[in-house]
């Protein structure tokens, strides 16, 4: 009894501890497999059991599978695409074309059936004619939105034109009013009014002469000689790496082409603005306040739109675009949405210029003198005994060639 009471207490205390060293390991396994499976993101760990002999610890970013406990991090997505390069902002600016395109056809239709005063009307159509080339070379712009490239080249085909157009119109108000010798005969003498509307405050005591008249003239064609060659400029900059739209960097080639075109439209439009002023009164006939407005804000208004939206992009308020198809530059994007504005403004400017230059005048005039059945003037409806492809090429040659007569 006395072994065992001397036994028992010992014995009590092995158990006891055998217990707590068998719970222990254990714990100590759990834990292990625990911290092995929160290892398991392939992530080198120095505490790690079985690391030890593989050198230091690696840094680089891990690649192989992830089953870790822990939910992984959403990775950041990609810029979404922007509105231009959406189907919607195409079939939008596609329906605004080509409803424009119909409108302006269907009047220079009509001006070349009714086609009885061809000194008038062959500068009409020339004008009217800048709606489908300002129109379609916009939306075909669109269309090659993400090519940084082909926008430059389709511009320049518009800028060509808008310096034809602005030749025309002076030329058509030249006709309206007679030529340079009857307008003269009309305004010499006379005081220039002073007007800081239109910019003639600086004349003050000074009359109408034909020093003025030329330079109205010489100051508004100087843009048709500028147009064209930064539009050929900057195809030769583009082709070099040298432009860029709304790049105002002094190595880039946009800068001082932007700062010629501006002189240039500038002066070409203080020009207009000043025959206007001094033929007013001999053009109210002609209606010829919405065709000056709609020729100015075509062509002029079009350009500083498009210098706004090149400032917009400099403050950072347009950004470029980044996406796993495409990326974008700020300037580009400009001039998108400078071309997808232009898509929906050629609509209006079509339905303006149905009222400003109607055929109405010259179908009323061509039934008048010709009867009921009218036989469309000088190069309309084809005589008897005249090919059609002989009037077609005299047709033609009059609109392009400014008219030899037949």
């Amino acid at each position: 009894m006395d072994v065992l009471g001397a036994t028992g207490p010992f014995l009590g205390h092995r158990s006891r501890t055998e217990g707590l060293e068998q719970l222990g390991e254990i714990l100590e396994r759990s834990s292990g497999r625990q911290m092995f499976g929160l290892w398991r993101r392939d992530v080198p760990h120095p505490g790690r059991p079985d690391v030890g002999d593989r050198g230091p610890p690696s840094t680089a970013v891990p690649t192989g599978p992830n089953i870790s406990w822990f939910p992984e991090a959403p990775l950041l997505g990609t810029d979404p695409p922007t509105f231009l390069m959406s189907t919607a902002a195409q079939a939008v600016s596609g329906f605004f074309v080509w409803t424009a395109l119909l409108l302006t056809c269907h009047q220079i239709y009509m001006h070349l059936r009714f086609y009885s005063s061809p000194r008038e009307q062959r500068h009409i159509v020339r004008i009217l004619f800048i709606v489908p080339i300002y129109a379609f070379d916009s939306w075909l712009s669109l269309l090659f939105f993400t090519n940084d490239q082909y926008y430059v080249y389709f511009d320049t085909i518009r800028d060509c034109y808008e310096a034809f157009v602005i030749y025309s119109f002076l030329s058509l108000c030249y006709e309206y009013l007679g030529g340079e010798s009857a307008i003269m005969a009309e305004i010499r003498g006379k005081p220039i009014e002073s007007s800081c509307m239109y910019g003639t405050c600086c004349l003050r005591g000074r009359a109408y002469s034909i020093g003025l008249l030329r330079f109205c003239k010489q100051a508004t064609l100087q843009f048709c000689v500028v147009k064209p060659l930064m539009a050929v400029i900057t195809v030769v900059l583009q082709a070099y790496g040298k432009y860029k739209d709304g790049d105002f960097n002094a190595a880039s080639g946009y800068l001082y082409v932007t700062i010629i075109y501006n002189v240039s439209v500038s002066l070409s439009l203080y020009a207009l603005f000043l025959f206007y002023f001094s033929t007013r009164e001999l053009l109210s006939p002609y209606s010829p306040m919405l065709k000056f407005f709609m020729v100015k804000s075509v062509i002029f208004l079009s350009f500083w739109q498009g210098m706004l939206l090149a400032i917009l992009e400099k403050c950072g308020a347009i950004p470029q675009i980044n996406s796993p198809e495409v990326s974008v530059g700020e300037g580009t994007v400009a001039a998108g949405y400078q071309n997808f504005i232009v898509c929906i403004e050629m609509f209006f400017a079509a339905l303006a210029l149905r009222h400003a230059f109607t055929y109405r005048v010259y179908m009323d005039k061509s039934l008048s003198s010709r009867g009921l059945l009218p036989t469309y003037g000088e190069f309309g409806r084809f005589n008897s005994g005249e090919a059609p492809v002989s009037w077609c090429l005299a047709l033609v040659s009059d609109l392009l060639g400014g008219g030899a007569e037949r």
